[in-house]
Order: C-alpha cells, then structure tokens, then sequence
C-alpha cells in the first residue's frame, strides 16, 4: 500500500491542473470557473524511489515494480458546504474516505484567474475550508450524542467513554481548533479513528505558487509555512504549472528542465516524502532476479504484519524473515556477498522492520 491522499480545497487554487500532473493524466478538466470537477477524480503514481534502481541493478530483476500512491481530486470548495451549499454533500462524503488530506492553497497572483473569494490570501482560504469540516464534525457529533446517552444510562460502559471522548472532541471544534488536536490516550486512538472526523485526518499545506517562485516559496508561501509549523503540520512549495510541464517530458527532459529551473527535484517527490512523513510510513523491498518491489508499510509494523502486505498466507504461517539492511545489500553487490559478511539477519516476529529493509519471508504454507 502507499496511502491516499484528498486534494481539496476553494475553486480555482490549482486542484485539477496539480492532480492531472501528478497522475500524468488529463482526466481532470482544468478550467477557470468554480465546479469544474464534478465528481472526485482517482489517480494512482508510482512512488519515486532511486533504491529500487540500485537493488534491481545488483540482483539483475527483470522488472521493478514501485509502491503506489492514490490521489483523489475532490470537488471545489465554498462557503456552507457543511450546510449542502454548492457540492457539500459530495464533498464531505468523498473526504472521509482519504487517509491525509492536502489542502491546496493559491499562492500566487494571475489577473486572468479568477478567485472565488475574489482576493488572494491562502491563510483565510485554508480557514474556510477547515471551518466547514469543523461544522460538518460537530453536526456529525452532536447527532450521535442522544442514542449514546440512552445507552449510558443503562450503565453501558462503551457508551460512557464513547460520549467522554466525543464531549472532549466538541470542545475543540466550538472554540475553531480541528478535532486532530483532541487529547486522548493511546488506548482511546481506536476509538477516536471510528469517530471518522473530517478533522482528525492529518493535513498537508500545498502551496501552489507561480513557477518563478518553485524554488524559493513567495511571501503567501512563507504565511503558510509558519502556521504548519505552529500546528506542527507540514507544507509543501510546488508551482502546479511546472509539474504540469515536467509530466510531459522523458525523464532526460525532466532533468534538464529541473536544472534549467535550478530545481532539485519534482514537486511531486517532496509532496510524496512529506505525505509519507506525515503518516509515518516507510519502505521495505524484495528483491530477486524476476523482480524487485517495494512495499509501503507503517512505521512500527512487526515482521509478520509487513509479510501480510505482501500475502496474508505470509503473516499467517510466518516462521522468520531473512534480512540485509540496504546499505549492507548495496555496499556488498547482493544476498550472496551480504550473507558471507554476517549482514543477513533472522528475524522473529517481534522484529520491527525498518526502513530499506531487503527481505525474504519464511512461512508455513
């Protein structure tokens, strides 16, 4: 798995031209007026990964297959969407299915664009956005309290700490703070995920600035970067435009372009890593001579859940997993050199895999 990601935010921000690039496709229409995207577009990229080259190389793999990740276009965003106003309703329902959203912030000045606000100002943009799934939260809480006080005063213990928790939530979201800031205890975690808040997901801030700015950020960029790291949320600097561009090219034109531009790399590799931070995934590979592939997993997954990404005969009858840290693997040219040097190691199943991990499973079949 690699994880998906909602890309939401006002009309006319740079939604739809940044999903088309992404998914190097042109299955979202990008035009300048608000409901261009009528239903929520789906698109799936391989995760840029230069490991996957190196371990394929030594192990002479006949294919290298990437992780995926799902981006998920959503419909623009206005004032009283909680309340159905433009596509709400669709809108709300289609973000609840996402693991993080990103919420896309225009940055960037262009008379021939309009702003459906009709000024430029990514903070308020973003408060509006946040504002309506606030509303829709507390409607959705306040809604659930009545069946669970009936509940709670036949001594029903779940429900008690059902409405504890929802109660602690409602006081974040009346005083304007998202429902991912309610304290809870790492016991209550599961049952604050089945809440299913609008609010609770983690937040990626993308500014969308003009290409000359891709490098360095602007001034609206920089207002954006300081409430992330107020919130200890993470923002990302990408000119919508130019990823639009690099999807166009090989990859040769693509590094030429990069340089051309005195960029680094792609929007999309530092919209990948923040994601991939955000949420605390991580990587491992397996790696043969028919193919070498990467597989996303949560940081902190034991050996047999991450041998159950793969099959889940694998977590089922798992024995051990024979593993070299990339390093070791790349260091020494492979298995063979790795396994002569004491690198490979076996692992139980209280082992926690860590990232760049080359493994093989063992299992009962």
């Amino acid at each position: 798995m690699g994880f998906k990601c909602g890309i939401v935010g006002l009309p006319n921000v740079g939604k739809s031209t940044l999903f088309n690039a992404l998914t190097q496709t042109a299955s979202a229409q990008a035009a300048n007026y608000p409901f261009c995207t009528i239903e929520p577009n789906v698109g799936e990229v391989a995760v840029p990964d230069t490991r996957l080259d190196s371990l394929a190389s030594i192990a002479e793999s006949k294919e290298i297959i990437p992780t995926r990740l799902t981006f998920v276009d959503i419909a623009g965003l206005v004032k009283g969407a909680s309340k159905g106003e433009g596509l709400g309703n669709q809108f709300l329902a289609n973000i609840r299915e996402v693991d993080a959203i990103a919420y896309v912030l225009r940055c960037f000045e262009d008379g021939d664009v309009t702003h459906v606000e009709g000024r430029i100002d990514p903070l308020a943009d973003a408060e509006i956005v946040e504002t309506e799934l606030m509303l829709a939260d507390m409607e959705s809480l306040e809604k659930r309290l009545p069946a669970l006080e009936k509940k709670a005063k036949s001594q029903d213990k779940d429900a008690k700490e059902a409405i504890n928790l929802i109660e602690r939530a409602l006081v974040q979201l009346r005083e304007g703070k998202p429902a991912r800031f309610t304290e809870r205890t790492e016991d209550e975690e599961k049952a604050f995920r089945g809440l299913n808040l609008l609010t609770s997901k983690p937040v990626l801030y993308v500014c969308n600035v003009e290409e000359e700015s891709a490098g360095t950020g602007n001034e609206f960029s920089k207002t954006v970067e300081a409430r992330a790291a107020e919130e200890g949320a993470v923002a990302v600097v990408i000119s919508a435009k130019i990823e639009e561009e690099l999807a166009q090219l090989d990859a040769e034109e693509r590094t030429d372009y990069l340089e051309e531009l005195g960029l680094a790399e792609a929007g999309l590799d530092r919209l990948i890593r923040a994601g991939y931070d955000l949420l605390h995934l991580i990587t491992y590979f397996t790696c043969g001579p028919k193919e070498t592939r990467a597989w996303t997993i949560t940081e902190g997954t034991l050996a047999p859940a991450a041998a159950g990404v793969i099959h889940t005969d694998f977590e089922a009858g798992f024995i051990r997993a024979e593993t070299i840290a990339y390093d070791d693997f790349v260091g020494l040219g492979g298995e063979t050199a790795a396994k002569d040097a004491g690198k490979m190691r076996l692992e139980g199943k209280e082992y926690l895999v860590a990232d760049g991990d080359v493994m093989h499973f063992r299992f009962n079949k």
